[in-house]
């Protein structure tokens, strides 16, 4: 009875349509028991922060994962509740950053190793984190002393001048991108990283290795780029970003492997086969919606919550649309260290910081036809506030309506499906509907 009334209080399902995306799922799995092994067997294990330049770690075969990915992973199998509990039971605000806290929280569970995802987190011997957030540094700090692991700081830099049209220098002309100075620095910064590296787990690093690791992940992204325009010139979308984000997210923290690349195309070609033969995601589509901010992972079923009463379907996330525009680095072999500094000390501008993410998001919704753009900011992480006034009015000056709230893209413990729908629902009605958008 226990459990059958626990059943029927879980939020519902998303549906999932694309092979690639089960395929994601599966192989994740698979890959997490095969770095379990290698942890148990002895080997340095690294905790990263997604904007670590996690390219190093893979041309040196250092297993590692990526705490946005993990903490997305505790979020969809349901446990984060019990986590964020322990961690308020521990004395901590119960307001801390979830997102980046998710492994924190996970590190005070006694039972993590039976109860926890696939088995619970290996102890880490490495945790990785920028000085991007004060806040993400202290809790990689406690998360690192739980584990008895070595913690190790990257630089961040902030960005003097602001190019109108990143997204059409990052490719090839990353120096007019960035300040000299500053790509330097990010280059001194990671040759620090692979001298600690290989002082710490004893592998030496290869940078013929990384310039192979460099181009598998510029290949990847390239399929990323055409499903991207894919989905942007078809009408009704193919997809919806319930597939699209599980399927790119969970192979973007496999990027730079072949399997990675193999998994991209598949992608790309089970999408054109969508096309190709008319099949749509919401074959009654009225509306295009673009969601912005982190994915909601506890709760996907939430973004096909308006397809059959509205004919919304949400179309855009920034999870495929990052990977279009902002990884790919060409002519690595020149100086494969400079093109990897300008991948990764970028991300957060072009993320966080407007006018950066405030012109990108409104030429992706152009390019898109989006109708309407529901916007999710978290209420406890000071970065992905992101300049959201900014946001809000360079797309509504657009004459894009925008829904903003705040919620939490991993603790469900705060999340109320029914008045969140609510509130879509109002603002298709009210402001896309009524206000002339449609």
């Amino acid at each position: 009875m226990h459990n059958d009334t626990k059943r029927a209080n879980e939020p519902t399902r998303a549906r999932k349509s694309l092979q690639a995306t089960a395929v994601a799922s599966a192989y994740q799995k698979e890959w997490f028991n095969g770095l379990r092994a290698r942890v148990e067997a002895g080997e340095d294990f690294g905790y990263l922060n997604a904007d670590v330049p996690m390219e190093i770690l893979r041309a040196m075969d250092i297993p590692f994962v990526v705490n946005q990915w993990w903490a997305a992973i505790c979020a969809a199998k349901r446990m984060t509740p019990k986590y964020y509990s322990l961690l308020n039971a521990a004395g901590y605000r119960d307001d801390l950053c979830s997102y980046c806290a998710t492994a924190l929280a996970e590190s005070l569970d006694p039972d993590d190793k039976i109860s926890g995802p696939w088995g619970g987190l290996p102890s880490p011997t490495i945790a990785i984190t920028r000085l991007t957030c004060d806040c993400q540094s202290k809790i990689f700090e406690l998360f690192a002393k739980n584990h008895g692991a070595e913690m190790y700081v990257m630089e961040n830099t902030q960005p003097r001048k602001v190019p109108p049209n990143w997204w059409e220098l990052a490719e090839d002309r990353w120096e007019e991108l960035y300040d000299k100075d500053r790509l330097d620095l990010a280059v001194e910064d990671l040759k620090a990283l692979i001298a600690y590296l290989e002082n710490k787990t004893g592998k030496m690093f290869d940078i013929n290795k990384l310039v192979e690791v460099m181009n598998l992940i510029n290949e990847q992204e390239m399929w990323y780029k055409k499903i991207r325009d894919l989905i942007a010139k078809t009408s009704p979308a193919p997809v919806t970003v319930v597939d699209t984000i599980n399927a790119v997210m969970q192979a973007q923290w496999q990027r730079g492997t072949k399997w990675a690349v193999e998994h991209a195309k598949s992608l790309y070609e089970e999408i054109k086969s969508f096309v190709d033969t008319g099949r749509s995601a919401v074959p009654d589509e009225k509306l295009r919606l673009m969601w912005l901010g982190r994915g909601l992972w506890h709760d996907f079923a939430f973004y096909q919550n308006f397809e059959e009463k509205y004919g919304a379907a949400f179309v855009w996330s920034m999870y495929l649309a990052m990977g279009a525009d902002a990884y790919i680095r060409n002519n690595v072999e020149a100086d494969p260290l400079r093109a990897l500094a300008a991948r990764y000390i970028g991300m957060e501008d072009f993320l966080h910081m407007p006018p950066w993410n405030a012109n990108w998001f409104l030429k992706e919704a152009r390019h898109n036809n989006i109708d309407g753009v529901v916007y999710m900011v978290p209420e406890n992480c000071m970065q992905a506030v992101e300049g959201s006034y900014f946001i809000k009015k360079t797309l509504e000056d657009a004459g894009i309506p925008v829904l903003l709230f705040k919620a939490d893209p991993v603790d469900s413990r705060k999340w109320n499906r029914d008045t969140m729908t609510g509130l879509v629902e109002d603002f298709i009605e009210t402001r896309i509907i009524m206000g002339g958008k449609k």
